[in-house]
């Protein structure tokens, strides 16, 4: 795994120690950076990383300029994982160390961009319920985009939020706002 662009292009991202992690693929992750550098400064906004895993996203959007990143894990040898990582790019992240759900539950802080890669574990139901916590308690900002990597299977035709998907191989982005 690599950071696509920015100032840090090309850095090698070694998670190998980590288990259970499924970091965004290259193909996914460049195109999504492709799709958001339509709508976003990226040095004027500040975004949310949830199911944080290895840091891919988090580095990459500091990669690219922004500069207020939070980052919520709830496996601490990620968490340290990224902490670390971080240390060597000279990036800081506000590394939250919790479930997403206790993290959005009692979070007062709003976000521009909020990107959420829940495990393919996670049901639609579930997934849905996230979406809808994050519009009820208004976290994402006034023209903010919400964007979930999600298993292709799990489709949100018709949700209320929804604007575009995108389907890489087995992965599917999901755009809200």
């Amino acid at each position: 795994m690599r950071i696509i662009s920015g100032k840090f292009k090309g850095k090698k991202i070694n998670y190998n120690n980590l288990q259970n992690v499924r970091p965004t693929t290259d193909r996914t992750k460049e195109s999504l950076f492709n799709i958001l550098n339509q709508h976003f400064v990226f040095e004027e906004i500040n975004a949310l990383d949830l199911f944080s895993g290895s840091g891919n996203i988090s580095y990459e959007l500091a990669s690219r300029g922004v500069r207020k990143i939070t980052s919520v894990e709830k496996n601490i040898k990620c968490v340290k994982f990224i902490h670390d990582f971080s240390k060597t790019l000279d990036i800081k992240l506000n590394i939250i160390n919790s479930t997403t759900l206790k993290f959005l539950y009692i979070t007062k802080l709003k976000f521009d961009l909020i990107i959420a890669d829940p495990p393919y574990s996670h049901t639609k139901e579930k997934i849905q319920d996230l979406i809808d916590l994050i519009f009820r308690k208004k976290i994402l900002k006034k023209n903010g985009i919400l964007i979930i990597e999600h298993h292709k299977k799990n489709i949100f035709r018709n949700y209320k939020h929804l604007f575009d998907t995108r389907t890489y191989g087995t992965n599917s982005l999901s755009f809200f706002k």
